[in-house]
């Protein structure tokens, strides 16, 4: 099911693979009609896989650009190729059936994509629109959470077992934290400010004695 139009072409760089949700139920929903609707609305990737059927589209070549992440992020790399897995960010598909997995990773070796996840296992969802989207992890290549890559405001796919896709060997990096709220940056923004207890003087150890009242002579 070959899309009209595609990204464009590449510029280079390290390899990567992105994976995305569709947002809906892979027991209802081909991956044909998933697709489809990518069709539609112009924003093709370059696979739509079904993990529980097995079922997989292809919708461009992965030598062209997709256009699932915008602001020319879709360009960057020998390869960037866009799987948009048919699910919800919310309940990460890697807790079910991969039917069909084994052929998706083998095209990415073969493309190149290394093994690895830098950016640390994708956030759950909502936690995952304040992702931090480093471009340093971004520029060492391999594979990537949408929520993960530079200036996109996305939240899948979720909190997905990154092993279950990249084999039991694959290093992990740490769970990346969530950016701060605008105007809150760096850590002692993190921490509540307690308002400090007002002074209390101690009493002191040593009063003063009042004087005794002078006597009549």
């Amino acid at each position: 099911m070959p899309a009209r139009h595609d990204g464009g072409a590449l510029r280079g760089g390290a390899p990567r693979a992105v994976w995305f949700t569709s947002e809906s139920d892979p027991r209802a929903v081909s991956a044909r009609s998933v697709a489809a609707d990518l069709i539609r609305e112009e924003r093709p990737a370059h696979l739509v896989w079904n993990p529980v059927t097995g079922e997989t589209i292809q919708l461009l070549p992965v030598t062209r650009a997709g256009l699932r992440l915008g602001d020319g992020v879709d360009r960057e790399g020998r390869v960037c190729a866009q799987i948009v897995v048919v699910g919800f960010a919310r309940t990460p598909f890697t807790g079910s059936l991969l039917t069909g997995l084994d052929p998706i990773t083998r095209l990415l070796d073969a493309w190149g994509v290394a093994r690895r996840w830098p950016a640390g296992p994708p956030l759950p969802s909502p936690q995952s629109y304040h992702s931090g989207r480093d471009r340093r992890n971004w520029a060492r290549g391999g594979h990537f959470g949408a929520s993960q890559a530079p200036g996109a405001e996305r939240p899948d796919p979720g909190a997905i077992d990154v092993r279950r896709i990249t084999g039991p060997d694959t290093p992990l990096a740490a769970i990346p934290l969530p950016r701060p709220l605008p105007g809150r940056e760096g850590p002692a923004a993190l921490r509540p400010v307690r308002p400090k207890p007002a002074a209390v003087r101690a009493p002191s150890a040593n009063p003063p004695v009042p004087e005794p009242a002078s006597s009549r002579s």
